[in-house]
């Protein structure tokens, strides 16, 4: 029986010998994507970067398209849908990756500001595969999370939820946003975040954007900022990117080039999601080891002492041994025209999880395991 022949996006990882245990596989740079290459294909394996639309898709034998990441706006559903073609992305293949991004901020934030996180309230905008992981950790921090989901309290009910955005504004020390980007529908996200939004943020809170950059339009941060509504940003998505508000990049207090979710841990997921998708879909059987972790590389320095660390910086430190933002953020700062190369050449850190804690004490160890450590 003829082996059905898969497109793969060269650039994902962790696929060199998987695929062809299950098909004929061609590899194509994402540039390289155009319906010549992929006329007599059964399926595509794609990341957002690979515009699938009727310019590349028509007369073509494509029966599955699969994309290793979270978000599907680079897919048209509605032709897939009306052509027969199978559409799949892999949600929270990286949702760890950006709350990791998000907690080691915070711990770089709150060192280098001299700001306490014990008892202030993070208010969390996006309660889905992101926002829900993160609301479930920041509490090791000292945080105290406010979820608004308005999607989410539709469907389920307002129990764990603030109804009110006001509420959310007027009491939260700390904004994160956790959405997709949506123009049309009940609750619109392109642009939500105005002048009117943040001048109702009444304690100054730091924002934090590491979701989609049309949420946050750089001119009514660059007003925010300069009028003392916010008083920091984290900026990990931009209005217009990867041509981006220099200047912007330059006030943010982290800025860096649209690589939260960009895990060797998420990567992993996503690239095997995709695949056994198209496995499904086809009627394939899956390769072995499709889901064996150890193909992902060791950390460099895995093991964490604590014991050289004041007390109550620990759990901090050992968040940003995993992932610190500083030096992206300082090439980012200097070469903000960078953008695609600074993104492209990120080394993906690994997640909390890969690494093994020692020198703790007790009362940490609790916190150390809710963020996902070993401790040895």
């Amino acid at each position: 029986m003829k082996k059905p022949q898969l497109i793969i996006d060269s650039s994902l990882p962790y696929l060199s010998t998987l695929a062809e245990e299950v098909g004929e596989v061609i590899r194509l740079d994402s540039t390289d994507f155009s319906s010549e290459r992929i006329k007599n294909a059964d399926a595509l394996l794609i990341r957002s970067v690979v515009q699938c639309d009727e310019t590349l898709l028509e007369g073509s034998s494509v029966r599955v398209i699969a994309s290793a990441t979270a978000g599907f706006d680079h897919i048209d559903t509605a032709y897939c849908e009306e052509h027969h073609i199978h559409w799949h992305n892999s949600p929270g293949c990286n949702a760890l990756g950006v709350v990791q991004y998000v907690l080691s901020a915070l711990s770089l934030w709150s060192l280098q500001r001299g700001e306490t996180l014990q008892g202030k309230t993070i208010g969390i905008i996006g309660v889905g595969n992101v926002g829900g992981r993160l609301a479930k950790r920041v509490t090791a921090l000292g945080l105290q999370p406010l979820l608004y989901d308005p999607p989410r309290v539709e469907r389920e009910g307002a129990e764990g939820f603030t109804t009110s955005l006001e509420t959310l504004l007027a009491e939260s020390d700390i904004i994160t946003l956790h959405v997709p980007l949506t123009k049309d529908g009940r609750y619109p996200t392109q642009g939500m975040v105005d002048p009117a939004f943040l001048k109702r943020c009444s304690r100054r809170p730091l924002l934090i954007n590491a979701c989609r950059g049309g949420v946050t339009p750089s001119m009514a941060l660059h007003e925010a900022l300069d009028k003392g509504w916010i008083r920091d940003v984290i900026l990990d998505c931009w209005e217009g990117e990867p041509t981006i508000d220099g200047r912007l990049a330059r006030k943010a207090f982290i800025a860096t080039p649209h690589i939260a979710g960009w895990t060797a841990d998420g990567k992993w997921r996503g690239s095997r999601m995709a695949l056994e998708a198209i496995c499904d879909d086809l009627a394939l059987n899956k390769p072995k080891g499709l889901w064996d972790a150890s193909c992902l590389p060791t950390p460099s320095t895995p093991m964490i002492d604590l014991s050289c660390y004041p007390k109550g910086e620990r759990v901090r430190r050992a968040l940003l041994h995993t992932a610190n933002p500083s030096a992206t953020t300082q090439e980012l700062q200097a070469t903000p025209q960078d953008f695609n190369r600074l993104r492209k050449s990120y080394l993906f850190p690994r997640e909390a999880s890969a690494y093994h804690i020692v020198g703790y004490d007790e009362a940490e160890a609790l916190l150390l395991r809710q963020l996902d450590f070993n401790l040895s």
